[in-house]
Parts: C-alpha cells; structure tokens; sequence
C-alpha cells in the first residue's frame, strides 16, 4: 500500500516512558515507580477539579458544549481579551497544528530553535514546508533575525518561552523587540507553555498575551493546563490572539475537539488560582536543591524558567536513564537532540530525595 510521500520524512514524537513499561521490563511494582520525565504536576490537580469531575462524571456519555462558552469567557476575563480571541485546542499542541495548517506550505518554510519542542518540526513536515532551525541549542534571538532577514518565504516562527526541553527563556522585550522586524505576514507562534513557571520567577520573562497580540496581530499565544494547572491527562489549551486570526483557525477546529469532562476540568481549574501558586512556590524551592546537588557532582545545568530542569552530564546519558529505570526512577534522555544530557522535572520533595540518591551512585560509579 502507497501512503503519502511526506511521511518518509516523519519520525514519531518521543514520548517519556511511561510508568507501565517500567513495571513491564524491569518487575518492579507500580507504586514503586517515580516519574519524573514528562513535565506533569507532581501534586496533581486542584482538589475543587477531582470534585468537579466526579460530580460530572454521568455527563459522559454527552458531547461537550463546543462553543466552550464558559472556558472562553474565563480565559477571556484572565487575560483581559475578548472570547473571539480565544481558541480551545486539545492540548496547546493542537493550536500548533492549527497554526502551521494555516499558514505553512510546501513552497514556504518555518523557523524554530535548534533544540526545541520537537512538535513544531512534525507538524510542519506534515504541510511540506521547509524547516529553519538557528545554530545554537537555545534560543538566540539574533540568531532567530539573521535566519529572517536572509528567508523572506518564512511563513511561520516559533518561540518556545520558556523552552522545552532545555528550560531557557527570552526576556520580554528581546521577544518584542523582534517582533518589530517581522513582516506583518509572518505568523508568530509564541508557546507559553510554562509561562506560569517563568512569570513568577522572572518578571522579565513575562508575556502578557493582551499586550503581545494587540501590538503584534500576527502573533498568536499558546497556553495549557498540562503544566502548573496538573491537567495533563484532560489535554486541554488554547491560543489567544487577533480576531482574524483565531476565525482562520476555527475553520481547521474539529467539532467536539476536547471532551465534556476536560471542558469542566479547565473552567474550574482557573477558579483555583492558589493551587497553582502553591506548585510554582513549591517548584523553585526544590529546583534550588536541583541546582545545588549539580553543583556538587561538578555537573554543569542550564538555568531553568519550567518545572524541569536539564543537566549536560559527563557520564553517557543514555546509560544513566537506563540505569535509573532499572530502579524504578524515570526521567527523560536528551540524546535523540543531539546532547548528552538529561531532562528531570521537578518532583515532590520525596521523589527528589529518591532521585537524589539513585542518580548519585550511577554518576559516581
């Protein structure tokens, strides 16, 4: 059988390990297991969602409001912007898809860092675009204008801030500043994945979606409920930008694209605001042992603005995740990027004292 040529090209995401596959290939018991490879909430997710949820629970069996009246307002309110500048993906991966189906084509091309969300590339492969990518593993805004100024074709940029999978962030205004060089036609993807994480640490890295899409129309902001809200098992985000621009991608939306239960998760999940505070809070806390325990191991790390944190190691990273499975410890291998280094998001006090002790005894022997 033939399929379409463009998927010769195309290598499949690769997810982290899941805690099944562990308790599969190694015999360990299920709740000996810690993952900490997949950027989710350790604490879970509001108590107020759970409730919510399992009050709903009977509702199943109905298709979800697809205006998303509720969730829209709500996000509209947060973010000080009209409901026809929201659009509901699921996952803020999806808004991805969205983004590129719209825009990119086999006689354009699409811009990105070196190390990024691997999704861009996917998804842009899928539209036959051309793939853009700076020289350097971070974001490098320079970079970024001296790829832009020589590609007039590019069709759309992407700006993972902060960035996943290595954790740096651009400032604000560097963000701005660039923006004032791109062509009006150029769409702007900026992913706010872990803006949450970023805000709260720096002010500086901030963006505020408002101000980022009334400034700049051709740029449209991505955020999620995966991260900071713990909702990763409801795959609920959403794209906040110009009119014009979220009416051409609703024309891409599917009916019904996320389900009655994650609709209801989301809705309640903005009305706990302090549940995420108290995540971020608790994040950097344990992040600054993260930071410590490198510098003690003579391990060099990238300053981190998520919920993750990523060492460059001198031991092959591949053989320490290896080994760290086998102890029931799962955390994410950067090696299919190009790096010898290691992804670990950051966990409960308890999971990290555990991860602390492991990965000691591996990098040492």
């Amino acid at each position: 059988m033939k399929f379409n040529k463009i998927l010769e090209n195309l290598v499949n995401y690769e997810a982290g390990k899941p805690i099944e596959l562990v308790v599969r290939e190694y015999g360990i018991k299920a709740e000996d297991v810690i993952k900490i490879a997949s950027n989710e909430n350790p604490y879970g997710c509001s108590l107020r969602v759970i409730k919510a949820v399992q009050n709903e629970a009977f509702k199943m069996s109905l298709y979800p409001d697809d205006s998303m009246y509720e969730l829209k307002n709500s996000l509209a309110a947060k973010y000080n912007v009209g409901s026809e500048n929201i659009i509901i993906g699921s996952g803020s991966d999806q808004v991805i898809e969205f983004s590129l189906f719209a825009k990119a084509n086999p006689s354009s091309k699409i811009l990105m860092a070196k190390t990024t969300f691997a999704m861009y590339e996917i998804y842009g492969k899928r539209t036959g675009t051309g793939i853009l990518k700076t020289t350097s593993h971070e974001h490098k805004i320079e970079e970024f204008f001296d790829i832009y100024k020589n590609n007039k074709d590019i069709a759309v940029i992407f700006l993972c801030l902060p960035n996943n999978p290595l954790g740096e962030c651009l400032d604000k205004e560097e963000v701005f500043g660039f923006l004032k060089e791109v062509s009006n036609d150029t769409l702007v993807v900026v992913d706010g994945a872990y803006q949450e994480f970023a805000a709260y640490k720096d002010e500086n890295k901030k963006i505020d979606p408002k101000k980022l899409v009334e400034t700049f129309p051709n740029a449209i902001y991505l955020g999620t409920f995966s991260k900071a809200y713990g909702l990763g098992g409801m795959r609920t985000g959403y794209g906040v930008g110009d009119k014009e621009v979220i009416k051409s991608l609703h024309k891409l939306r599917s009916p019904f694209n996320i389900t009655t239960l994650s609709l209801k998760a989301a809705i309640e999940a903005l009305k706990d605001e302090e549940f995420v505070k108290n995540t971020i809070i608790k994040n950097f806390e344990e992040m600054a042992r993260y930071e410590k325990f490198a510098k003690e191991l003579d391990m060099e790390f990238i300053p981190s603005y998520t919920n993750f944190i990523t060492y460059k190691t001198k031991k092959n990273s591949s053989l320490i995740c290896e080994e760290l499975m086998k102890k029931g410890v799962i955390i994410r291998d950067l090696k299919s990027y190009g790096l010898n280094a290691v992804r670990i998001t950051i966990g409960t006090k308890e999971q990290n004292d555990r991860l602390f002790n492991v990965f000691e005894d591996i990098y040492k022997g």
